[in-house]
This record gives structure tokens, sequence and C-alpha cells, in this order.
């Protein structure tokens, strides 16, 4: 006895192999011109420091007398580093710089932190009206005048000071940490306090620890602005032994102030100030590219906390 089946032994052949196809190679087709667009942005990105360090250590003869793409050193010294880390104003601007990086950094992160703290309270009664009006210091501001005649006033021209306490909080890295202190659950501060903690205990034993992360993106912000700020530097310091790393590069770069550099030197003059132009950039640019190693994991996590709606 035979039986049928109600279905048949045999499937229809599937159709649908041919979009299917043609969608994965658009799709591979994409990814193959996003890594190349990308990488070739990256590219123009990275060349042109690319081109100063190899320039610096070039020879400056060779360097001049190239054409087209700079793709490895012409020929090799380090003469022009040694000569620009002799002169006596390079030195004195980095130490000014990291006074000035070093301190002020630390005095934005504390205060940025107790204003952040202040806001994030909502036991605040005026904290929308505090809000507002440090907001609108980021729209509107006085302009250079009025704060020339602030640090006039307060004796702070010629001073370190001039450049670190009218400048103490950023608005924006105020709010993004007040985002960060709002995203920490209560409980922690309710445990706190029933064990006994103040505020300023919570402050540095709770919140900053949690913190941490966006922390340490806002202080690189803060670093990074303080080393490459040179323009009040150049409206309130008249002692050129208070001028910082950048002023000085100033100075070499727009001023083509490298005649201290090449004292005895007679021949190639041009070729040999090109050269101490591009290790100043060097030695000006490193130091702070050295900070993003090590805070580089911090910063998917502390950079967007800002974008999270309260």
């Amino acid at each position: 006895m035979t039986t049928t089946s109600r279905f048949p032994s045999t499937l229809p052949p599937r159709t649908d192999h041919a979009p299917r196809a043609r969608q994965r190679w658009l799709g591979r087709s994409f990814d193959a011109a996003n890594v190349l667009l990308l990488a070739l942005i990256c590219l123009l990105t990275v060349y042109p420091f690319y081109y100063v360090v190899v320039a610096s250590v070039s020879e400056p003869n060779a360097l001049i007398a190239h054409r087209g793409l700079l793709l490895w050193p012409q020929g090799f010294t380090l003469d022009a580093f040694t000569r620009v880390w002799e002169n006596p104003l390079i030195r004195t601007g980095f130490l000014n710089t990291l006074i000035i990086v070093i301190g002020g950094t630390a005095l934005n992160l504390v205060l940025t932190c107790f204003g952040a703290y202040a806001l994030s309270r909502k036991r605040l009664a005026v904290e929308k009206p505090i809000l507002l009006l440090v907001i609108f210091t980021m729209y509107f501001s006085g302009g250079l005048i009025p704060i020339y005649l602030l640090v006039r006033e307060l004796g702070l021209l010629n001073s370190r000071l001039a450049i670190i306490l009218p400048f103490a909080i950023n608005v924006w890295n105020l709010l993004i940490l007040r985002t960060a202190f709002n995203a920490v659950p209560q409980d922690f501060e309710d445990a706190a306090r029933v064990d006994g903690a103040g505020d300023f205990t919570i402050l540095f034993r709770v919140y900053v620890p949690l913190c941490m992360p966006t922390l340490a993106v806002i202080g690189l912000f803060y670093a990074v602005s303080h080393w490459n700020g040179y323009f009040y530097s150049m409206v309130f310091f008249q002692d050129r032994s208070l001028y910082p790393i950048q002023l000085v590069m100033r100075e070499i770069l727009i001023t083509n102030n490298t005649e201290s550099m090449m004292l005895g030197d007679v021949a190639g003059r041009e070729a040999l100030s090109n050269t101490i132009k591009y290790a100043s950039i060097v030695m000006a640019t490193l130091p702070i590219l050295c900070l993003y190693p090590f805070l580089q994991r911090f910063f998917v996590k502390g950079a967007m906390v800002g974008g999270v709606k309260e």
C-alpha cells in the first residue's frame, strides 16, 4: 500500500540568490570605498606633521634643494634640535608653559568640580537661574578690553596668574561634568550621608572616583588649552622671561627670529633657518601629544557623557 504526501517531493529552486549576491557586492564595494576615503583623509591629515618631523632631521642644504613630496629625510642631522634647545628663550618658554599647564589645569579641575557638584544638587533652590547665568556667558562676553582692565586692576599684569585666574572655569567642561555627576546614582550619596560624610567628602570620595574618565578628558582639554594658548600671553606679558613656548614659537615662525640660533653660520643661513623652524614645531608639539596614548581609553566614555539627556 502506497501513500502519497501532501507536499511535493522537490522544492522549487530559490530565485533570490542573484539579489543577495548583488547586495553583498554593493556592501563590500561601499566598505572598500569608505576605507579608501578614510585612509586618504588620514594621509592628508598626518602628512603635514610627518613632513615637519622628516624635515627637522634633514640636512639643511639637501632639504632646500629637494623638490616634490618629502617621504624620507634628506640626510640625517640633529643639529637643528641642538640649536633650538641651546636657545635660552626656548628653555624658559618650556618652563613657563609647564608651570601654567600644571598649575592652571589643577585649578581648573578643582573649581570645575566644585561648580559641577553645586549645580547637580537637587536641593539647590536657585539651580536653574544660576545655570542660565552660567550658560549666558558661553554666548556673550565683555570682550578683550574689559578683561584687560580687570586684570590690570587686580595687579596681575606681567604675572602667570593673568592667564590662569580669569579662565579658571570653562562653561562647556562644567556642563559636561555636571551631567556626569547627575548620572551617578543617588544611592551612593545617601549611603555616604548615613555614614556621616559631608559635601566635601562626598565630592572627593564618591563623585570624583566614579567620574574619573570624564575628569581625565576634561583635564586633557584644559591642559591642551593652556599649552596652545599664546594670545592672552601676548596681551598680558611684557617681560620676555615670562613668555610661554607658544609665544616663543610665534616669534620664531612669524617674525623669523632665528638669528640667535645661527651664530657663526654664514653659508646656508636660509636653509638652516628652515630646519630650525621645523625642529621648534616638533619640540613644541611632541610633549602634549605624549599625553594622548595614556588618556585615549577615557575618551569614549568621558567625552560622550555630555550627550546623555538627563
